[in-house]
C-alpha cells in the first residue's frame, strides 16, 4: 500500500557536482564532481545513489542498492506490522434474547475487544416491542457490566429509529493494572515504617 521511494542511481544522476556522506573515513565526506564519485563507487563496487535531491547538490551515498532497497522494505514492513488499524465489529440482539445466545455472543465480543477492536452493540425492536425500550436498555446495560473488566462503554444505549445502540472501547492494558500496583504500594508501606 505504502509508495516506495524510488532512487536515481550512479548514471542516472545529472548534477554536476554531489554532496557524498556516510563514507568510512569521515575526512572523504564532502562536495565532488560526479565523475569522481561515481569512481570512487566503482572502486568499492558499490553504487552512487542520490538520498537527498532536492539539496544543492544533492546528497548522495556509496552503498550497496540492493541492501538499500531490501532496509526500505524491512522498515515498511515493520511500521505496517505496528500499525493496527481498529474496526467496529457489530453485535445483534433482541431485547428478548436468551441467557444461552447472550453468552454465545460477549464470547465473541471479547474476542473483537482482545484483538483492540470497538464493538457496536445493536438492540433491534421488532413490531410492538418498541413500545418498550427499556428492555432493550436493560440487556445492553448487562452486556456492558459483563464486558466490564475489558471494555468501557464508549457511547451509552441510545434509542435510533427501531435500533438501540452501544458502542464499546477496549480498555487499554496499563489502565486495567492500576488497580494492582496501588494495592502493592499500601501494602509495602506498613513494611517501611518498621
Amino acid at each position: 500500500m505504502s509508495k516506495e521511494i524510488q532512487y536515481r542511481i550512479n548514471r542516472e544522476i545529472t548534477a554536476p557536482e554531489v554532496r557524498l556522506v556516510g563514507l568510512e573515513p569521515a575526512e572523504l565526506n564532502g562536495i565532488y564532481p560526479l565523475d569522481q564519485a561515481l569512481r570512487m563507487a566503482e572502486e568499492r563496487g558499490m553504487d552512487l545513489v542520490e538520498v537527498a535531491p532536492q539539496a544543492n547538490p544533492p546528497v548522495c551515498r556509496i552503498i550497496e542498492y540492493s541492501r538499500l532497497r531490501f532496509e526500505q522494505k524491512k522498515k515498511a514492513k515493520e511500521a505496517k506490522q505496528k500499525l493496527h488499524q481498529i474496526e467496529v465489529k457489530e453485535i445483534r440482539l433482541r431485547p428478548h434474547t436468551d441467557d444461552h445466545d447472550l453468552a454465545f455472543k460477549l464470547r465473541h465480543a471479547e474476542n473483537f475487544l482482545q484483538e483492540g477492536n470497538k464493538i457496536r452493540a445493536i438492540v433491534f425492536f421488532r413490531g410492538r416491542s418498541i413500545s418498550h425500550p427499556e428492555f432493550g436498555e436493560r440487556i445492553l446495560r448487562e452486556f456492558a457490566e459483563r464486558l466490564a473488566h475489558i471494555a468501557k462503554v464508549e457511547v451509552p444505549p441510545k434509542l435510533d429509529g427501531k435500533n438501540m445502540t452501544m458502542i464499546l472501547a477496549p480498555v487499554k492494558p496499563g489502565k486495567r493494572s492500576t488497580g494492582g500496583k496501588a494495592s502493592e504500594g499500601t501494602a509495602s508501606a506498613p513494611a517501611e515504617k518498621k
